[in-house]
């Protein structure tokens, strides 16, 4: 009877340990999976910058121009429907690439590349596998979690490294506080866990996959690509651009010195 309680508890064991070894595993696994995921937003978001920067400013400018020569237009037709609707498209075009440009088109200086250094993402991988949201025992501690992985992701795009040492220690100390609980079951927590990760993995992919198959992403390597052959292809879309800028403007100069460019707002 003894040996049979002791062989059970002993296959307790050993399954607690092979499941405590495969969500080690798996933790790690995420923690790196998060930090790609981040470094690959890191780096579109630090080329759309560089995008706005030399392209979308232009298209603003490029659909302002093109906005009032179709107002113009408009003036000059009242009763063609064709020409009110291209001249509300226009303004609504215009709208939405001052929009887009946003700030960026202020700037004086090309937005720096997105590369982090190995100690940022070293301090980044250890949050993420401290205090990953999806490795929280409660709705309480899933929220704090929340708030601490989204304080990472913006200290890490910034390359804030103080700012991770800071967020890290505060992952220490949760860590001490949880240190004392009393796990009624302590398999069936390792089981949940090691289910949220796969499932977290996978949708990590599927973001990954998501960010590849969009146009910027796509626009991205296409000019890295370019880059790698000696060819600023930003430089080129811009220079295109501007050509399209000078004769537009020279358009509109044309249109106003017929004495047709009272635009009415």
């Amino acid at each position: 009877m003894n040996s049979e309680i002791i062989c059970q508890i002993t296959e307790e064991e050993w399954e607690f340990k092979q499941k405590d070894v495969e969500l080690n595993n798996l933790e790690t696994q995420l923690a790196q999976a998060e930090l790609e995921l981040a470094t690959f937003r890191g780096e579109l978001d630090s080329f759309q910058a560089r995008y706005i920067c030399a392209i979308g400013s232009r298209y603003f400018e490029l659909d302002e121009i093109e906005a009032e020569i179709a107002e113009i237009e408009a003036q000059q037709n009242p009763d063609d429907q064709a020409a009110q609707k291209k001249a509300q498209q226009a303004k609504a075009q215009a709208k939405e690439s001052k929009k887009a440009a946003g700030n960026q088109r202020d700037l004086k200086k090309t937005p720096s590349r997105f590369k982090p250094t190995e100690s940022l993402k070293k301090l980044y991988r250890q949050i993420a596998k401290r205090i990953h949201p999806d490795l929280a025992l409660n709705d309480q501690e899933r929220v704090r979690y929340q708030k601490l992985m989204a304080k990472a992701n913006q200290a890490y795009q910034t390359g804030d490294e103080i700012g991770l040492q800071s967020i890290l220690r505060q992952c220490k100390k949760v860590g001490d506080n949880e240190k004392g609980e009393i796990e009624i079951n302590k398999l069936a927590r390792i089981i949940r866990k090691i289910t949220q990760i796969q499932e977290r993995l996978s949708a990590v992919k599927r973001e990954k996959a998501e960010i590849r198959n969009s146009s910027l992403y796509q626009l991205k390597t296409k000019v890295e690509k370019a880059e790698g052959s000696g060819i600023d292809l930003l430089a080129e879309m811009a220079r295109v651009l501007d050509h399209q800028i000078q004769m537009a403007i020279a358009k509109l100069e044309q249109m106003r010195l017929k004495g047709n460019g009272n635009i009415v707002s």
